[in-house]
């Protein structure tokens, strides 16, 4: 993948108050930042992280090049000795963060930097704008897997993304959420990842009638030879002239390996019943009815439910957008910093109680029933807190800590969540393939109880404090009042 120079990504605050950090002879001091959101997208019960390799990309060449710094000194607002500390600026801090494609919750530490604070306050804007786009699309995408059910899904959605960038990284994300494969060359190229696509309406309107635009195209893509049907009339011309290319591919002795036709509109549900009735009838029931036009996870529910013969769904617009929640909602915050012996707590306070942080320096455990290895709950916790499998454990609803869940010994499993990304400024990730990251999504996906998957009212998975945490977290918000 190139590395962007993405430097000057960021607010304009964020170096203004670098320089007052500097000014203050506060920049050296070491702070912990955790990146978390509020609220699920479109209605789901979970997340699904992604972004951490462009993140960790972009920070690993974070440089202020001299065309930076001569731009910033035209600003008139930086003076020359913040300018000399952006020349030698690099990264040397410890970044944590769960692996891309994992399942996360809302308020839930997904990544955390532990760096000085000019360091840690630089990244924000970076690291929200990459981790909440993907996480966002990643998010959609399996959604739109879960009502396709064994299905394949495709993402078609380039030319209707917000940009090049949320298209190239919007497939990526797709993909990793559950898609197989992208329409999008470039972002097949960069990342390692299938590419599939058929043919456009324009292709048959431009040869002297239908059947000569199926046959040419038989003829030079006899092994991926998926025909678009609907341009003139699906069920009286399309189908039956699709049925006859492939008597003529067969009569070849050509062998029909990836073949089928493509419904790009009307009645989904009716045509592909009625196109599955005649493909059987002419022998080909092995064919594929791949069908577009504007589909969603709800879209693709209710074509099932109405026993629709699609096998394979090319969804766009409403995936590449996430178009009925277009933000993912991520924010940064700082909980914590260091005075040289001791991590002191921080807390946001807010009229809004789902505004108030989670203070202090955090890890982030998952727990999961032994026997079934579904996820129980989550456990945010101070870092240096220990957990013994071996030994009972108690978890309780922060809010409501009359709910509480008793779990015997040898029960149930412990996860760490997060990784190191970057240790004293020295990268130690390594990004796995896309790919890699896709199945790994898909085992994530398999922890979630079916309850917590539906895409209506799905079922909350509790994420807990531990009980240090929460009383730490009361004893600041009395101190407040």
């Amino acid at each position: 993948m190139p590395n962007l120079d993405l430097t000057l990504l960021t607010d304009f605050y964020q170096l203004t108050m670098m320089q007052g950090y500097q000014h203050h002879h506060k920049a050296d001091e070491v702070v912990v930042f955790d990146m978390f959101y509020r609220m699920n997208p479109s209605g789901s019960s979970f997340s699904i992280a992604a972004g951490l390799e462009q993140v960790a990309d972009y920070i690993e060449n974070l440089r202020f090049s001299e065309d930076d710094l001569t731009y910033l000194a035209s600003l008139a607002t930086f003076h020359e000795g913040f300018l000399d500390l952006l020349r030698n600026f690099r990264f040397s801090g410890d970044l944590y963060a769960v692996p891309e494609g994992s399942v996360v919750f809302p308020n839930e530490p997904i990544l955390k930097v532990v760096a000085p604070i000019c360091e840690a306050q630089l990244v924000e804007t970076a690291i929200l704008n990459i981790i909440n786009h993907q996480s966002l699309i990643a998010t959609k995408a399996a959604r739109v897997k879960w009502a396709a059910e064994q299905d394949t899904v495709l993402e078609f959605g380039l030319r209707r993304a917000q940009g090049p960038d949320a298209g190239i990284y919007g497939a990526r994300a797709a993909v990793i959420g559950g898609c197989g494969a992208t329409s999008n060359v470039l972002a097949g190229k960069m990342f390692d990842i299938p590419v599939r696509g058929t043919h456009a309406h324009s292709w048959v309107m431009s040869f002297p009638s239908e059947l000569d635009a199926f046959r040419a195209y038989a003829d030079m893509y006899p092994d991926g030879c998926l025909l678009l049907v609907d341009t003139y009339d699906t069920l009286r011309s399309g189908v039956p002239n699709a049925i006859r290319v492939f008597d003529e591919m067969r009569a070849k002795g050509l062998p029909l390996v990836r073949y089928g036709i493509r419904l790009d509109s009307g009645d989904l549900a009716y045509l592909s019943k009625k196109a599955r009735i005649l493909l059987d009838e002419a022998g080909y029931k092995d064919a594929i009815i791949s069908a577009s036009s504007d589909l969603d996870e709800y879209l693709i529910t209710d074509l099932k439910l109405q026993g629709a013969k699609i096998t394979m769904w090319g969804v766009g617009t409403n995936l590449i957008t996430s178009r009925d929640w277009p933000a993912f909602g991520g924010v940064y915050k700082l909980a914590a910093t260091w005075d040289g012996n001791r991590y002191l707590p921080k807390m946001k306070i807010s009229e809004n109680p789902e505004k108030v942080t989670n203070p202090g320096n955090k890890r982030l455990l998952r727990i999961y029933d032994k026997r079934t290895g579904k996820i129980k709950a989550d456990l945010i916790a101070l870092w240096d807190e220990a957990y013994d499998e071996g030994r009972p454990l108690e978890l309780f609803d922060p809010l409501n800590t009359w709910k509480r869940m008793h779990l015997a010994p040898h029960t149930y499993t412990i996860r760490d969540m997060h990784i190191p990304v970057f240790k004293d400024g020295r990268r130690v990730y390594h990004a796995p393939a896309t790919q890699e990251i896709k199945h790994y999504c898909e085992r994530e996906l398999a922890t979630l109880w079916d309850e917590s998957r539906r895409l209506v009212n799905p079922q909350t998975v509790f994420v807990d404090l531990s009980e240090p945490l929460y009383n730490l977290k009361m004893d600041l918000i009395g101190r407040m009042e």
